[in-house]
């Protein structure tokens, strides 16, 4: 898949600023900076849901992954398999989140929060009201609002990426474990 709007020049300082954290400049960044306001307001958001910890990092890491798979980010799969990396998660896990119904690795919780971020996820959403009590009963409303509400961005990050043509740039390579390949579905997500 190629772009579907070009990049656009970066201010020197962010363009070094993100070569230093990152090693590139991340597309999506290039390709929202058509639009200087919309990518400054995306960029401070961003910042903003990062510095959120009333959810358990590692959870909202799988949650993102789960989107990023169901969408077809291959992009956000991607940069979150490399922040799993960085941030000390199980890379056997992380690299497991594609196929996670399949895989034997995750716990109950983990496999609920993916669950939930797939039900997000789908169009229209199938979050149930027993799927919603049983994490809020185990997470409790602050990290529930918190998961939720990252869940939502993580949709709108996927959805926009998707739509512009960006595509992986090899951020995961970085990682010793391949990242598995999400099994061939059609439409909605699975519930079972």
């Amino acid at each position: 898949m190629a772009l579907r709007i070009p990049k656009a020049e970066l201010p020197t300082e962010l363009r070094e600023n993100l070569i230093k954290q990152l090693g590139t400049v991340p597309e999506p960044v290039e390709v929202t900076f058509n639009n200087p306001d919309v990518a400054t307001s995306n960029q401070e958001f961003s910042a903003k849901v990062a510095t959120w910890n009333a959810a358990d990092g590692g959870l909202k890491s799988f949650a993102h992954m789960a989107v990023a798979a169901q969408v077809g980010c291959s992009w956000c799969l991607d940069i979150g398999y490399f922040q799993a990396l960085n941030q000390n998660l199980d890379l056997t896990k992380a690299s497991q989140v594609p196929r996670w119904r399949e895989s034997d690795v995750f716990t109950p919780l983990e496999r609920d929060v993916m669950e939930y971020a797939e039900a997000m996820t789908n169009t229209p959403p199938t979050v149930t009201d027993e799927m919603s009590a049983s994490l809020l009963d185990r997470l409790g409303p602050a990290a529930m609002v918190e998961l939720t509400v990252f869940i939502g961005f993580v949709n709108l990050a996927t959805r926009t990426n998707t739509a512009h043509g960006i595509t992986s740039q090899g951020y995961a390579d970085a990682c010793e474990i391949p990242l598995a390949k999400r099994p061939e579905q059609t439409g909605v997500a699975s519930t079972a």
